[in-house]
């Protein structure tokens, strides 16, 4: 008999870790979702592992694919819990991250209060080395070993745990660079080394410097975590490479994640995002916004032409993200564009001191997690409040695998909330949703109205165990006219890590005017960055013919500081291509910017992506039922409405029995084991050919 071959995706929340499984040529997944383990996730993630080999009935040997998204890397950024670095730059260089930008940016830029955080590394931690390259490469003074060893020295008796290089010019010329690499190996043996020139050779020096700093900062927690899983993935007989969502949609190689760690540093939010991405090709919906509701944040994302937006611009370790969360710590790898807020299941609702309603960004996460959950928690949270509208199912939460206790929720929000407000808790409740919903809006504005993008023009995918409680309320904020809920939407991340290819990004500085660019260097500067993805890919056991190549240049008017990324076509390159290439970014300017600057143009940046295409599940269509909803209806139960004026008898579906073509008015309650769903009053449900749940309004 042959032997079945399995794909596992498995993604890490604050509150539940879920994993997905599927065999090949099979549509049905086997679906876990267990309790995260803050103290030790290896753990949470095995106990996920082996729960899934029992339902499957799978043999170790038989999975073939295991991909992974961890939030280890961005919680330890948050909590300032990374290494204890050191820094090494180039003489008249070490203060730069005690410097900084000297102002608040982004949302902060408007905050009387703000107050910069302190630097990652320590001032005394800093050493500068002699030696200098100019902005070609070409050495201006030569690099000075005895003074730089000195230095080292000096640095290896402080022991750091982790130690960052960001010399200046190294993107065009990384000699120097390496002999302190190799220097620094030598004196500290076992203390993790990060190379500016290794993990983002790209000018502008505070934004690569950080970048290298970000990436030592996590690495040496990063690669011991990896290698523990490995371990014990190992242990258990799966041998197949372990496979990390990086920030940018893709996957690498566990190994090459904690070399380049920086790169996983939003690898949970962007497997939502790649979910909701092909599940909108699949539905012929290629203009889709991504909302994933998980345990402590919710994340909002932009898919457009069927592709997720992607920033090079981004910064970690504040409270949102996207283009507003400019004042954390800026990193320059690809990265998901997203937004991203402190509204998740888990949030704490909580009384600011001039007696308002406040509902996160603290979260009650898995320890203690929520007061419904019985594990010692006191303080009320979003959960909470769901269980006291009656959106949530205390004897079938996680499909009955886990019991909760609906009057602790109510003692929590009673005693919390309603008798410092004077409110029933029933109201205190409804308050505190509605105000997550706010929150979650605000999300929603970041990516779309604040950039002039009209959201009534797309369709919202909810996902996440809480996303699609709320994401009826949060899109009837924008008069969004469809919302989808995908199957099993509480472990849609984990799914879409199985969605992704590997992929090897490589970039270079090279500043060129349009008009003096020649085809030679740009066909030699390709071709060295193809050379460089293909042969990391080529390692992973990866064939030629599943290798796609991904060229793009990031271009920009002469005296402007920021680029615009412009896809180069697949081809030859000829002595046309650099014309066409600037034609193709006027027009993008005035789409953006509507303007046309007569401006010289000048090429910046030269970036390959070497993807190496995966086997993947397919998306199934299934046929059309008889239509009638009544097969799974499962009965009734009280659940608040405000538009009803209180609490309405409401019929209760068990989603999993649904079929293609059934229909329901709302309002309604549709469950399954990973999540419920929330048609209010006014609203109507009909399943689609793919057992997607499209609401819309009656």
């Amino acid at each position: 008999m042959a032997q079945r071959q399995f794909f596992m995706g498995v993604d890490i929340g604050g509150t539940f870790t879920d994993l997905v499984m599927v065999e090949d040529g099979r549509h049905k997944p086997f679906n876990v979702k267990t309790l995260t383990t803050p103290a030790n996730p290896v753990d949470g993630v095995m106990n996920a592992v082996r729960d899934a080999m029992a339902q499957a009935q799978a043999r170790p040997q038989e999975v073939n694919r295991v991909v992974h998204a961890t939030t280890l890397a961005t919680n330890l950024i948050l909590e300032r819990k990374g290494a204890r670095l050191g820094y090494v730059t180039t003489q008249g260089f070490g203060d730069m991250f005690h410097i900084s930008k000297q102002y608040p940016s982004g949302a902060d830029r408007f905050n009387a209060h703000y107050e910069r955080p302190e630097p990652l590394v320590e001032r005394e931690m800093v050493i500068e080395i002699r030696g200098r390259l100019n902005f070609r490469g070409e050495e201006l003074i030569a690099l000075d070993e005895a003074q730089a060893q000195a230095a080292i020295t000096h640095l290896a008796a402080l022991k750091p745990d982790a130690v960052a290089v960001c010399l200046l010019h190294s993107y065009a010329n990384p000699a120097h660079e390496r002999k302190v690499g190799a220097m620094i190996r030598r004196a500290m043996p076992g203390v993790y080394v990060a190379l500016s020139s290794e993990v983002w050779p790209e000018f502008q020096e505070y934004e690569r410097a950080s970048t290298t700093l970000i990436s030592a900062y996590v690495g040496p927690m990063l690669a011991d975590y990896l290698g523990r899983l490995e371990d014990e993935l190992r242990k258990t007989g799966i041998a197949c490479t372990l496979q990390i969502m990086q920030s940018s949609g893709a996957v690498m190689p566990a190994s090459m994640a904690a070399r380049k760690a920086v790169y996983s540093v939003e690898s949970g939010p962007a497997a939502g995002v790649i979910a909701t991405a092909q599940l909108g090709l699949a539905i012929g919906r290629p203009n889709m916004i991504s909302f994933d509701m998980g345990g402590t944040t919710a994340k909002v994302g932009l898919i457009q032409h069927g592709k997720p937006n992607v920033t090079h611009d981004f910064s970690v370790g504040t409270g949102v993200s996207a283009q507003a969360r400019a004042s954390g710590e800026p990193i320059k790898i690809p990265v998901i564009d997203l937004a991203e807020v402190g509204a998740g299941g888990g949030s704490i609702a909580w009384i600011d001191p001039g007696g308002l309603l406040q509902v996160g960004p603290q979260s009650a996460g898995a320890a203690p997690g929520p007061a419904c959950y019985g594990l010692g928690g006191t303080q009320p949270t979003v959960t909470d409040a769901n269980v006291v509208l009656g959106y949530l199912n205390p004897d079938y939460f996680l499909g009955g695998k886990m019991k909760i206790y609906p009057e602790r929720s109510r003692e929590a929000i009673a005693r919390n909330i309603g008798e410092r407000l004077n409110l029933d808790p029933v109201l205190a409740a409804h308050g505190i949703y509605q105000l997550a919903n706010i929150h979650m809006g605000g999300a929603v504005r970041l990516i779309t109205v604040s950039r002039g993008i009209d959201p009534r023009e797309y369709a919202v995918m909810a996902f996440g165990g809480a996303g699609p409680i709320h994401i009826v309320k949060v899109a009837e904020q924008f008069n969004i006219p469809t919302v989808i809920v995908p199957p099993s939407p509480g472990v849609a991340s984990a799914f879409g890590l199985l969605m992704s290819d590997l992929a090897h990004d490589n970039v270079t500085t090279h500043i060129v005017q349009c008009k003096d660019a020649r085809a030679d260097d740009l066909r030699r500067i390709f071709q060295n960055l193809e050379d460089a993805g293909r042969q990391e890919l080529l390692k992973e056991g990866l064939a030629e013919k599943d290798l796609v190549m991904q060229r793009s240049i990031d271009a920009r008017f002469v005296h402007q500081k920021h680029e615009i990324n412009i896809p180069v076509p697949p081809g030859a390159i000829t002595a046309q291509t650099a014309a066409a290439l600037e034609h193709a970014f006027r027009d993008l300017y005035y789409e953006l910017f509507k303007v046309r600057p007569a401006d010289p143009v000048e090429f910046v940046n030269f970036a390959v992506r070497v993807i190496g295409m995966a086997s993947k599940p397919q998306i199934m269509r299934t046929p059309k039922g008889d239509g009638k909803a009544s097969r799974a209806l499962k009965g009734a139960r009280q659940a608040y409405f405000a538009e009803a004026s209180g609490f309405v008898q409401t019929q209760v579906y068990d989603r999993t029995t649904l079929r293609h073509g059934d229909s329901i008015a709302g309002p309604a309650i549709l469950e399954e084991p990973d999540s419920t769903t929330i048609c209010p009053p006014g609203y109507r449900v009909e399943v689609d050919p793919f057992l997607n749940l499209v609401i819309t309004r009656a």
